[in-house]
């Protein structure tokens, strides 16, 4: 019995050290997950924060096939900043990625880089995608071109968006979906339908301000004016410290030549929200149309120094500095876009 234990453990070492040798020999393989996630992030913190070759390090991410839905999604959203060919090669690809998500995203990228009648040509076949939440969403991006612009897609669209109205009126208890509702009867010019959608709206979301918008220009577009301006007046007098309702104040005023008192409002919501650009570039525009050039130009600089990476604010700032004869700062900026994106378009326009 001795010598039969004792063999058994000898084999037993023998394996033990057999699978030790195994395991020692076995090749390493450094996992890639870190170094990945560092190239990704550092990519999109320079696309961000508008770092020079931004452009390069984004297109490379987006290039990947082993980006997660979620981060190349991400990308995605930085894309409109760094217009180029690539650029518009790559969102165009994931059109047709597996996932919705990443759909969903290059549809946003592309209607933030093309103009309208390219648009159509490239979301127009996304209109009979499997998916009715990403039909739905290439139809928006599709909403107000004009007949000439959407061509042979004018029909699918409205197919899609009738199918769309009947989701939507499916669901009167979803709030954003009434006031997705009212925006596309606003669109096809059911002002009567509209009305009741953003009524459904109100009665679900008393306090949501972005309905005041919609309603103001369903009114506008039924010739009632004064109604409008009251109706601003009135959600102004309940909530004086809204940005969003003095920005919709001034955009009225200004479409009703009361160009003072619209830069009050303007001027009004920037202060109010600093840090929102889309409204300090509309005041920078009408400055400009004012002919008050100098204060358009301060604006469009505080733009860029909160967000570098604002290609619209930078495009146009230049053209402001051109007619102002400015030329060195135009060279400056005109250097600091080609640091990020030497395949802008406007650069290789002469801009």
């Amino acid at each position: 019995m001795h010598r039969r234990y004792r063999s058994l453990l000898i084999a037993l070492f023998v394996l033990l050290g057999l699978t030790a040798l195994w395991f020692a020999q076995r090749p390493t393989v450094a996992p890639p997950a870190p170094a990945l996630k560092h190239s990704y992030s550092k990519a999109l913190e320079q696309a961000h924060n508008g770092q020079p070759g931004a452009a390069r390090v984004l297109y490379q991410q987006l290039a990947r096939t082993d980006l997660s839905d979620i981060r190349r999604a991400t990308l995605y959203a930085e894309l409109p900043n760094y217009p180029s060919p690539l650029a518009l090669k790559l969102a165009t690809a994931d059109l047709h990625n597996d996932e919705p998500l990443v759909r969903h995203a290059a549809i946003d990228a592309l209607i933030g880089l093309v103009p309208g009648a390219q648009r159509s040509l490239l979301l127009g076949p996304l209109l009979e995608d499997d998916d009715s939440a990403v039909a739905f969403h290439a139809a928006r991006g599709l909403i107000g071109l004009s007949g000439d612009e959407l061509g042979l897609y004018l029909g699918p669209l409205q197919e899609v968006l009738d199918a769309y109205v009947k989701a939507l009126e499916a669901a009167p208890d979803d709030a954003d979906g009434q006031l997705q509702l009212a925006r596309i009867y606003l669109h096809e010019r059911d002002y009567q339908q509209a009305g009741r959608a953003l009524a459904r709206h109100a009665e679900l979301q008393p306090m949501d301000l972005s309905a005041i918008p919609i309603q103001v220009q369903v009114l506008e577009a039924k010739g009632k004016g004064d109604q409008a301006r009251q109706v601003l007046a009135d959600q102004l007098l309940r909530h004086p410290q809204s940005a969003l309702l003095q920005q919709q104040l001034g955009l009225w005023l200004m479409a009703h030549d009361e160009d003072e008192y619209a830069l009050l409002a303007l001027a009004r919501a920037v202060e109010l929200e600093p840090d929102n650009n889309d409204y300090r570039y509309v005041l920078a525009t009408n400055l400009h149309d004012l002919e008050q050039v100098e204060a358009a130009q301060k604006q469009l600089e505080e733009i860029l120094r909160r967000d570098p990476a604002n290609r619209k604010a930078r495009v146009l700032l230049i053209d402001y500095w051109k007619e102002t004869g400015q030329l060195q700062n135009v060279q400056i900026l005109q250097a600091e876009l080609e640091q990020q994106n030497p395949d802008d378009p406007s650069l290789q326009q002469g801009l």
